[in-house]
């Protein structure tokens, strides 16, 4: 049940406010092996996390590129799954290694989405000589990639916006702090946003989540019904904080669980410019 709040605007006025500021938690199995965010290989051109899950090594759910090609993936809640589906990881992997620019590529996945299992992708380019775009597709949604005007927004394992409590609260919660964004310290927002994505609090009772998980037995659901969750043995293990400013430089925080251990966990922090 991971969830992603995030506020872009292409041309902010403020030489003080951002482009894009993103708050993200993958939830997931602790056991599921994944390394933490790093540069890829030995060009230092894409970060993010990755999957090790045997058969699905390779894939991520969240990363970004020095040339900003950005994605951002959520499952969508469905109780039966295909195990003989393509994984969904690599809808981001791959974008964020190829040529193609966001509408692009995700017109291309919107063609081959019947061969994963149902998914949300966000797709953006963040370029400093061409305007910043950023798309979305989902696939249980518009046939088509969605071209996403300025603003703020929430994803979880629904479609873009769905008004699930959980999603809802957090929105709020993140507006609260976009609002101080302009006037507190860069380290002092992340710091802030991670506080909101380590939100408990349970946003019951959820008709929209029973409806969409009725096949799920209750006391599940009900454990999904904050921001950050917490069940035995899944949960929120990552906590993702991405900042774009006015001038291309990115800040980009990872919050990870060690140790399939609540108590551990490792912050990193990872600066650079975008490139031209």
């Amino acid at each position: 049940m991971c969830i992603i709040f995030f506020k872009f605007d292409p041309r902010p006025v403020s030489k003080n406010a951002y482009r894009l500021i993103l708050a993200a938690n993958r939830d997931e199995f602790y056991h599921r092996p994944a390394k933490p965010a790093d540069f890829w290989g030995t060009n230092n051109e894409i970060l993010s996390g990755l999957d090790m899950e045997t058969g699905k090594e390779g894939g991520t759910w969240l990363g970004i590129t020095k040339r900003g090609k950005f994605a951002v993936l959520t499952n969508y809640l469905q109780p039966k799954i295909d195990v003989n589906a393509k994984g969904r990881g690599q809808l981001v992997a791959n974008f964020l290694t190829s040529d193609l620019d966001s509408f692009s590529y995700l017109k291309k996945v919107s063609e081959e989405g019947h061969l994963y299992n149902a998914f949300n992708l966000v797709a953006a380019d963040f370029n400093n000589t061409k305007s910043d775009s950023v798309y979305y597709y989902g696939s249980k949604g518009e046939k088509q990639p969605v071209k996403l005007n300025p603003g703020l927004y929430g994803l979880s394992c629904s479609l873009l916006d769905t008004p699930w409590k959980k999603l809802q609260h957090g929105k709020r919660l993140f507006a609260d702090i976009i609002q101080k964004s302009h006037d507190i310290a860069k380290e002092d927002l992340v710091q802030e946003l991670i506080k909101v994505m380590n939100n408990e609090e349970p946003q019951i009772p959820d008709p929209a989540i029973e409806e969409q998980g009725k096949e799920y037995v209750s006391p599940i659901l009900t454990g999904y019904c904050a921001v950050s969750v917490r069940c035995p043995g899944y949960g929120t293990r990552t906590n993702t904080i991405v900042l774009i400013d006015n001038e291309g430089h990115v800040t980009f925080t990872e919050r990870t669980m060690m140790n399939c251990d609540i108590t551990q966990w490792k912050t990193s922090t990872y600066q650079f410019k975008l490139q031209q």
